[in-house]
């Protein structure tokens, strides 16, 4: 018969065991998560939506991944409880056979401790719920999609089903949110049907720039896209649109490709001049004045960044010193040199 001081060692060694084995887990899970990165709408936003051509990016300066917790803090606790939600939701959601999700699977990692752990600002138009749907779409999806050797045309399926996730969020979605977090690349839309994976010119240490600048202030994407659709009911509104806006937007996408700054500047001009006449309501207050000083001095040009509304604007100088000394004040972040 053993001792009663062997049984209690043993049964300490059990346990021990068992917490050796649990950290051990969540170790090997936080090893293995990949980070999933922000994205950057260099041009697009809203045009998309009326057949116009897009440029996406990622942006690695932020990122989330899918993280377990033993001690929630309060953020980690926050995170857990949403995501808990977020399955209810999802297990509710009927996707095609190829893209199914192992709910029950993501159920229980929830109540194991689940959190994502983001830096990425939520309002600021750079895709927080895309990279979100991107982690959990790439740990609890039954089919492996390898994003480097995907067709084009699962390509445009899995955009459709990422909408689908995304929805949740936003209530409508495109799926191009967390279709760029999830490829990492970055991704040129053709048109509603066609997209596809393309090379954008190596940065460089020129005296130019893309940069953006932070409003202050975060924005919400439902009741910006609710006063875009209004607009839209208005015959002159949606002329000007196609007429006008789609053409800049697709010449400066086509531009910027072949890295042809002349054309590229001029048309951003004419695309941002279009905005600060049409997309006035999407513009947050703190930005109207220097919108306005960039186009009269041809310094800088500015434009949205997503919907709008608050969060991130996006700029373009040929000249980066010239134009931060000009938006003195203003938080800036630049992302690409040439």
């Amino acid at each position: 018969m053993q001792n009663r001081t062997s049984i209690i060692f043993g049964a300490d060694f059990a346990v021990m065991n068992g917490i050796i084995a649990k950290f051990a887990k969540r170790f090997i899970a936080g090893m293995t998560n990949p980070l999933f990165y922000a994205k950057i709408i260099l041009f697009g936003e809203y045009g998309m939506i009326e057949d116009s051509q897009g440029l996406v990016v990622p942006y690695s300066f932020y990122k989330g991944t899918l993280k377990f917790s033993e001690n929630h803090s309060e953020f980690e606790a926050k995170s857990n409880g949403h995501l808990r939600k977020y399955a209810d939701f999802l297990q509710e959601l009927k996707l095609p056979e190829d893209f199914t999700l192992d709910v029950q699977r993501f159920k229980d990692d929830i109540d194991a401790g689940l959190f994502f752990d983001s830096n990425i600002p939520q309002g600021y138009g750079v895709g927080s719920s895309g990279a979100l749907v991107a982690a959990i779409f790439e740990k609890y999806s039954l089919t492996r999609h390898d994003p480097e050797n995907i067709s084009k045309e699962n390509l445009k399926n899995l955009k459709a089903v990422f909408g689908e996730m995304e929805s949740y969020f936003h209530g409508k979605s495109s799926g191009m949110d967390p279709l760029i977090c999830y490829m990492n690349l970055p991704i040129l839309i053709e048109n509603r049907e066609n997209l596809d994976r393309v090379s954008i010119p190596d940065g460089e240490e020129g005296k130019g720039a893309i940069f953006l600048i932070d409003s202050g202030m975060t924005g919400e994407t439902g009741p910006m896209i609710q006063i875009f659709f209004e607009k839209m009911k208005t015959e002159g509104f949606r002329k000007t649109l196609k007429e006008e806006f789609i053409r800049y937007n697709n010449a400066c996408i086509d531009a910027f490709l072949k890295k042809d700054m002349n054309p590229f500047f001029r048309n951003l001009k004419k695309l941002s001049h279009w905005a600060y006449e049409h997309f006035r309501p999407m513009i947050p207050e703190s930005i109207f004045n220097i919108w306005k000083k960039g186009l009269d001095s041809n310094a800088y040009y500015l434009k949205l960044c997503g919907s709008g509304g608050g969060g991130y604007i996006l700029g373009f100088t040929k000249d980066y010193e010239k134009a931060e000394k000009m938006l003195e004040g203003f938080q800036k972040e630049v992302i690409y040199r040439f």
